[in-house]
């Protein structure tokens, strides 16, 4: 499926391509677990099952959730697996592909990006993520 959903999370913009995404809703119950990752909040219910809860702008820093949650949670497909990705908000599904990232631009996480508002928005790496959650 063509194009991505904009999400935002720590005042970022992200892409989250639109084929990986199962669905989009508001946080609900976190249980707390043991994690390895400090950016898991926990697992949350999802579609009948409980799935983890990782929160996107911490993740993608290499740090821990922050003490206040998210208000969105994105339900994802990841390596086989359903991941739930908690975010400030979910703005819009833009139908259009990422452009490859630009020569000599360093933009962590990204497979490509997209112009919005006059400022550039990395598209996700799906593979990336998913080796590092696993």
């Amino acid at each position: 499926m063509k194009g991505y959903l904009l999400v935002r999370s720590e005042g970022k913009s992200y892409g989250l391509p639109v084929g990986r995404v199962l669905e989009v809703g508001d946080a609900k119950e976190v249980l707390d677990v043991p994690r390895n990752l400090p950016a898991v909040r926990g697992l949350t219910p999802l579609r009948g099952r409980l799935v983890p809860l990782i929160h996107l702008g911490a993740f993608l820093a290499g740090r821990a959730a922050p003490a206040e949650s998210g208000r969105t949670v994105v339900l994802v497909e990841l390596g086989g697996r359903q991941v739930a990705f908690e975010v400030d908000d979910a703005d819009a599904v833009v139908r259009e592909n990422a452009m490859p990232v630009p020569r000599g631009q360093s933009l962590p996480w990204a497979s490509g990006v997209a112009e919005q508002d006059g400022a550039l928005v990395r598209s996700l790496d799906w593979a990336a993520l998913g080796d590092r959650i696993r």
